[in-house]
C-alpha cells in the first residue's frame, strides 16, 4: 500500500465512525433554565427609553402641527 492510500484508508475509518454519531448531541451542551443575557434592570431601562423617546416625539409632532 502507498503512503497516501494508507492516510486515505485512516480518513474513510474516521469519517465512517463519525457517521454512526451523526445527531448524537450530549445533553451538557443545550442550554437549561432561563439565563438571560441581560439583566432585568437594563432590559427596564432600554424599554423605558424606547417608550419614553417615542411618546417624546408623539406629543412634539402633534404640538407643532406639521407631520414632517
Amino acid at each position: 500500500m502507498t503512503t497516501s492510500r494508507r492516510i486515505a484508508d485512516r480518513k474513510v475509518l474516521k469519517f465512517e465512525k463519525n457517521i454512526t454519531k451523526r445527531g448524537a448531541v450530549p445533553e451538557t451542551s443545550t442550554k437549561k433554565g432561563k439565563d438571560y443575557p441581560v439583566g432585568p434592570m437594563l432590559l427596564g431601562f432600554f424599554v423605558f427609553v424606547v417608550i419614553g423617546s417615542s411618546l417624546f416625539q408623539i406629543i412634539r409632532t402633534a404640538t407643532s402641527g406639521s407631520m414632517a
